[in-house]
């Protein structure tokens, strides 16, 4: 019998496959999308026919696509070139440079706004901005900036944007900070609550439905070029449905979608929290949809009495009598119409009265099978570990710690850090475990981060949280990455392994994972992103085979000018923040981005600051 002839090869590659019956391979075989083949490059090459691509993959390390088990795609899409992003930039004054040049940029009423994604740990200042320095960068344009779930910074023009003044009244958990006049200083802080945060975002101007589209399709490039293929997008504050999906939803029937997307519904309405599920579960089931857009069920907020945001700068917040009775109303709507569900949870204490619930559930109507999960889950003990496991379900976490672990530490101790979460336990006991990101407006979309993160248990400034016997070894850590998050959408078994059968999802790397010092995985990137046997993004020698990015709009977004140079992924930031830690500089001092970004009338960035007595390495 004839081989099944396959549409693409790729060939010559080192693969990790984490299929545990063939974990190392040279090459693949896809045909219509999935894996056909997977072996040496004789095993493999049986399957080229006349019409048959075949793409060398160098010697790369090949690794299953990333999939984000709790990040918010969706969201983020539609806000992604109004956004200057701080993800790795290395110096406070080089974050400064770049706000000051895109208020510059920025028309009116367009904001200046920089949504997460970094800390103040990252910078060399070890510092936020000031209010002054913001002011003196942006005198006219507005601009907010979201610093985890702790605290929001407005300049003087945002202030009169949004409207806020000295009458105006502190909202239940935030606090807009004032002067000994009374008037706002610019500094919103939850206390513990982030809804002052995000309403206030929430008052800036929107883009149009065009640049929604070209939005979000950056997005998914960007995700694609630090490796990621699949998602779980946990739904969010402010996005309604389905209002807010007409843009995802647009381009999944186009075909354009560059990222599968598993999708879970968060309510939006407090006190009316059942309402809004009861409604959904007649518009949607769970896995309506295809491959690459499909629904997931509830969450990540359930109901709103059960919102524990994890600000360490903050008490633990104790949530309200009235939110078990509320949980088990919507638990019941949720189990009785087959909807899997995530709830967000960081402490202990609220996991405990959360499973107090979902147990009284599972008695009635029993959730086995439904693929539930916790979502953070940082300081969850063994016995709610052993409790999620008894009722069949999972926890997904994210390297929220990497971005706020020095909080953690200076209210609750080195000690109490040393498992959060605690991952090995989880592990040995059996649960389901997934990794992401829980990107754009706290931590980081680079998984990268991420995956340092696991392996290391050092946070973005450098703090070592976890002891040795508590840290993930490479292929562990890239599991839960993969072959871990597919549990979360239900989708084991399709995504995950690089194994014939699958999705034809795997990404070639920078460099080898396996083998450069820890230090250095958060350095990394795809230079080939395949989703669906596709390439959907290529760099280096592969830059020729993905489609060309779209030109960002409108014409004044950050994404045109910063997106490659502001994440961590990227060789000029690492580069800069190298030099800024470790080279003097004569010229820029810690401006070494500026340096990066400039465009001196010369071939050779280097030789040309360097003739300036500049050590950047530009």
């Amino acid at each position: 019998m004839s081989p099944t002839i396959a549409d693409t090869l790729f060939i010559n590659g080192r693969i990790t496959t984490l299929d545990r019956a063939q974990p190392e391979a040279q090459a693949i075989a896809v045909k219509d999308g999935e894996i056909l083949a997977v072996g040496s490059d004789a095993d493999v090459l049986r399957h080229a026919g006349p019409a048959t691509t075949r793409i060398d993959l160098q010697g790369r390390r090949v690794v299953p696509g990333l999939n984000d088990s709790h990040t918010h795609l969706i969201r983020a899409g539609l806000n992604y070139n109004m956004e200057l992003r701080w993800d790795g930039v290395p110096s406070l004054s080089d974050a400064l440079t770049m706000l000051r040049e895109q208020a510059q940029r920025t028309p009116a009423p367009q904001w200046v706004r920089v949504v997460g994604g970094f800390a103040e740990f990252q910078f060399p200042e070890k510092r936020l901005p000031t209010l002054d320095e913001i002011n003196d960068a942006a005198p006219d344009t507005p601009v907010f900036i979201l610093h985890l779930y702790d605290r929001a910074l407005l300049n003087a023009a945002a202030l009169r944007v949004v409207g806020y003044t000295r009458d105006t009244p502190n909202p239940p958990g935030g606090e807009i900070q004032r002067d000994a006049n009374g008037n706002p200083t610019g500094l919103l802080i939850a206390r513990p609550n982030a809804t002052i945060l995000y309403a206030t975002l929430a008052k800036g101007p929107r883009l149009n439905p065009d640049d929604q589209l070209n939005s979000t399709r950056l997005y998914m490039r960007e995700l694609n070029r630090l490796g990621l293929t699949s998602v779980i997008d946990a739904g969010g504050g402010f996005q309604n449905y389905p209002d807010d999906y007409q843009a995802i939803q647009h381009l999944a029937d186009a075909g354009e979608l560059t990222v599968r997307i598993a999708y879970n519904l968060f309510t939006q309405k407090p006190k009316a929290e059942k309402d809004d599920f009861v409604n959904w579960a007649r518009l949607l089931k769970p896995g309506d949809g295809d491959g690459y857009l499909r629904h997931n069920g509830a969450g990540e907020m359930l109901v709103f009495s059960a919102a524990d945001f994890e600000d360490f700068r903050e008490p633990r917040p104790d949530l309200v009598a009235t939110m078990e009775q509320e949980l088990l109303e919507v638990t019941r709507v949720l189990a009785t119409n087959r909807w899997p569900f995530r709830i967000h949870a960081t402490y202990d204490e609220s996991i405990t009265r959360m499973l107090d619930v979902f147990e009284r559930v599972h008695a009635e109507i029993p959730l086995t099978g439904l693929n539930w999960f916790i979502d953070h889950a940082e300081t969850i003990s063994e016995r709610n570990i052993d409790r999620i496991k008894a009722l069949g379900g999972g926890i997904a976490i994210q390297h929220r710690m990497a971005f706020q672990g020095e909080y953690f530490v200076e209210r609750y101790g080195a000690q109490a850090a040393e498992q959060t979460p605690p991952v090995q336990k989880m592990l040995a006991a059996g649960v389901p475990v997934g990794m992401g990101t829980d990107a754009t407006r706290v931590a980081s979309y680079n998984p990268w981060v991420g995956l340092h993160w696991l392996v290391t248990g050092e946070t973005v400034g450098g703090t070592r949280l976890y002891p040795q016997r508590n840290l993930l070894d490479r292929h562990t850590a890239l599991r839960l990455y993969t072959e871990g998050s597919a549990w979360f959408s239900t989708e084991s078994g399709r995504k995950g392994l690089i194994k014939a059968g699958q999705y034809a999802d795997f990404i070639a790397l920078s460099d080898d994972y396996f083998g450069i010092p820890e230090a250095r995985i958060k350095d990394l990137s795809a230079v080939l992103t395949v989703v669906g046997g596709k390439v959907v993004h290529g760099d280096e020698d592969f830059k020729p085979l993905a489609p060309p990015l779209p030109t960002p709009s409108p014409d004044w977004s950050p994404v045109g000018r910063y997106s490659r140079l502001s994440v961590p992924g990227s060789v000029q930031a690492s580069q800069a923040a190298a030099a800024c830690c470790a080279t003097p500089c004569g010229v820029h001092g810690h401006r070494h981005l500026f340096a990066a970004l400039s465009r001196p009338p010369v071939g050779d960035l280097g030789s040309f600051w360097g003739g300036l007595g500049c050590g950047c390495a530009f």
